[in-house]
């Protein structure tokens, strides 16, 4: 069953990469006023940066499907904040596709912020990615994502 809509959320998430490239996952906190979620990912041999972007495209995903209107995401990726942002150009060509994509899906969120944090306020997100690798979680049913090769 389908959580009700929310009109607004806020979300924590983290990408890890064990190797850089190496095992990698995501993990996502997920809150409205209705509902916390926890979503995780193994996305197999990638790069930090690429588990962060999976990360979002995971939030922006789920948060356009439950038709929430204001969104609020922390991270504590500095790189992909500040991408995100148009503060930072995207230089690595691997990630200019999956930094598209999330450029589209943030178009289905009306009010949209995502803002940089200081690790220790990104703990659980943390973990989740890790459990994502250690468990070697299957990526949600839902997503779509493709790892890019480098």
């Amino acid at each position: 069953m389908t959580p009700p809509a929310a009109p607004s959320a806020r979300a924590w998430i983290d990408g890890a990469s064990r190797g850089n490239p190496g095992d990698a996952g995501f993990g996502v906190l997920f809150e409205t006023d209705l509902v916390s979620e926890e979503i995780v990912g193994y996305l197999g041999q990638a790069t930090n940066n690429v588990a962060e972007y999976a990360a979002l495209i995971a939030v922006l995903t789920l948060a356009s499907d439950r038709g929430v209107e204001k969104l609020v995401v922390y991270s504590d990726s500095q790189l992909l904040v500040r991408q995100v942002t148009g503060a930072y150009r995207v230089k690595a060509p691997h990630l200019v596709p999956i930094f598209l994509k999330a450029l589209k899906l943030r178009q289905s969120i009306p009010d949209f912020a995502i803002e940089h944090v200081i690790r220790e306020d990104n703990k659980e997100a943390d973990r989740l990615a890790n459990q994502a690798i250690d468990l070697r979680a299957a990526l949600p049913k839902w997503l779509e994502f493709e790892v890019p090769s480098q």
